[in-house]
């Protein structure tokens, strides 16, 4: 169960083998419903969340070290009510009954798992199983109508509706010595049930396709011309500052890129060795002020500020010809690498791996900053911080706030020549999907990246290159909205109250979920021999 766990990872970047989302849930939902109990199938469930975890994190493990399988571990028996109720609900003989109720509980099972670990304090929502559809438009668009949950949602009724259709097929009896094959009594609904769940896992793959047909984009109200700076693998703090001037002055009148007129140029996270609010640091700003000014745009860099007597804290820094716009304190922290949660308990992690030493200072909350573009006019902008493009709230925060376009700045140095830094920039994707604003990563060393607002890809620099990303956006209004936007976050909620009701039937019927045979105890069924009278 763990290697099958863990082969659900290859769905996601690096690997993008998407296709495996579709159907790689079923040799594993196969054993949980051939368990011999439902406390097997829930402990198998257990297993196989484990091992999809493990995978999903293992470039984590220089930095946290052991803590990776005791995420893997603790977080994985969020699955065991998945495992219970695909095993109540499509262990054979299936009914009718439990079959339209697996439809429905058993992705429902999973959603509020994922829902459960999105907390913070559990490791966020990485490698949530819609995801794995980043390049694929057509497929995002659900999200625009129910988020990330709503894709996943889909992913894991199909897989449903393929483990139905197999285990509903007619079983065939072996013949005997001068015997042909016969099928088994129940072939009628049992073929009926198949063919539900072949028809549940087609509308399960045409429900993207048709939500993108039916939700076109917004108008587009306004363009603006973003620069991506990507100074690449630079060990020294004050020489990534260097390589990062010298990229940027290329946007001048006298630069290599002079053709490039940008609107705002946006650097990675860390990007600055010092803390531009500090006078001592005038220098250093005065720079940035001047840089500015040649390209003619706004620049939005990101510092490690230390606050005395409390910690450090990162931010996001807005800086015009004039001096310093607005500033955003990063709210999510990473956990481990930027803080660690029930430090008290598991603070024995900082001698065995390169966890945080300290926890850093969270700021308050998503809050628009606003450059100035070329023609004079203010653009909102939601500015979040690497690890925030994991959560689907922060995003649409902004949107709410008004921001036309949500900028990421990110560095994932430590996880070089990882999948981490790909799986990363994919969460851009659905993020531009489920607000209808376009997105845009930064990064020091790869993936800078950009997407419309529908999530197609419009720049990707890996993390093998350095250099300037450019990229022309049209962005909506500052009121348009997704149904996402307006409706928030009611697939999981829905999912949740599913869950609490199939949960309060199973205990409310002594024989468990409704469609079991009647007449039988137990697990058993009653049988019949053709040709013999039932005893009286």
């Amino acid at each position: 169960m763990l290697l099958l766990g863990a082969l659900l990872i290859l769905a996601f970047p690096a690997p993008n083998l998407e296709f495996l989302a579709w159907f790689g849930l079923v040799p594993g939902l196969v054993l949980i419903v051939r368990s011999p109990t439902a406390r097997e199938g829930g402990m198998r469930a257990w297993w196989l969340g484990a091992g999809y975890l493990i995978a999903a994190l293992y470039w984590m493990t220089p930095e946290i070290g052991p803590a990776v399988l005791l995420v893997g571990a603790v977080v994985g028996a969020l699955w065991i009510p998945f495992g219970v109720a695909a095993w109540k609900l499509l262990r054979p003989p299936v009914t009718w009954p439990r079959a339209l109720a697996a439809l429905v509980v058993v992705p429902s099972c999973w959603l509020v798992t994922e829902w459960l670990r999105s907390w913070q304090a559990l490791g966020g929502p990485w490698a949530v199983f819609g995801v794995s559809q980043w390049q694929h438009p057509a497929v995002l668009a659900l999200a625009a109508v129910g988020g990330v949950w709503l894709i996943s949602f889909a992913l894991v009724m199909v897989n449903v509706a393929i483990v139905l259709a197999l285990e509903s097929l007619p079983q065939v009896t072996l013949p005997r010595a001068k015997q042909l094959p016969r099928v088994r009594p129940g072939t009628s609904w049992r073929l009926g049930l198949a063919v539900l769940g072949a028809a549940v896992a087609v509308v399960g793959v045409g429900a993207g396709p048709l939500a993108f047909a039916l939700t076109p984009a917004s108008p587009v109200a306004r363009e603006a011309t973003i620069a991506m700076v990507q100074p690449g693998i630079v060990h020294s703090a004050v020489q990534r500052v260097d390589a990062s001037e010298r990229l940027t002055a290329e946007l001048s009148r006298s630069g290599g890129l002079s053709g490039v007129r940008p609107d705002l140029i946006v650097w990675g996270e860390s990007s600055t060795a010092v803390d531009l609010t500090l006078p001592e640091n005038r220098d250093q700003l005065a720079k940035m002020e001047s840089l500015a000014s040649q390209d003619g745009a706004d620049l939005l860099v990101n510092q490690d500020t230390t606050v005395p007597g409390k910690g450090q804290e990162k931010v996001g820094v807005l800086v015009s010809p004039k001096g310093i716009r607005g500033q955003y304190i990063k709210t999510r922290l990473v956990p481990f690498g930027e803080y660690i949660p029930f430090r008290q308990q598991l603070g024995w992690l900082t001698k065995i791996s390169r966890a945080a030493a300290s926890n850093m200072i969270p700021g308050t909350g998503a809050h628009l900053l606003y450059p100035v573009d070329r023609a004079g006019s203010p653009l909102p902008i939601g500015v979040l911080i690497c690890f925030e493009s994991a959560f689907p709230d922060m995003s649409r925060v902004d949107t709410d706030k008004g921001a036309q376009l949500i900028v990421y700045q990110s560095a994932t140095s430590t996880f070089q020549g990882t999948w981490g830094p790909d799986q990363h920039a994919s969460l851009s994707a659905v993020r531009a999907a489920e607000t209808g604003r376009p997105t845009v990563q930064a990064a020091l060393t790869g993936v800078t990246a950009a997407f419309d607002t529908r999530g197609r890809l419009l720049a990707w620099m890996g993390q093998s290159s350095h250099g300037v990303v450019s990229v022309r956006l049209v962005l909506p209004a500052a009121s348009a909205k997704t149904f996402y936007d307006r409706a928030g976050d009611y697939v999981p909620w829905s999912a949740v109250v599913i869950v609490i009701l199939a949960t309060l039937v199973m205990f409310a019927n002594s024989r468990g979920f409704p469609g079991r045979s009647a007449g039988a105890k137990g697990e058993h069924e009653a049988q019949y021999v053709a040709g013999q009278s039932v005893p009286q």
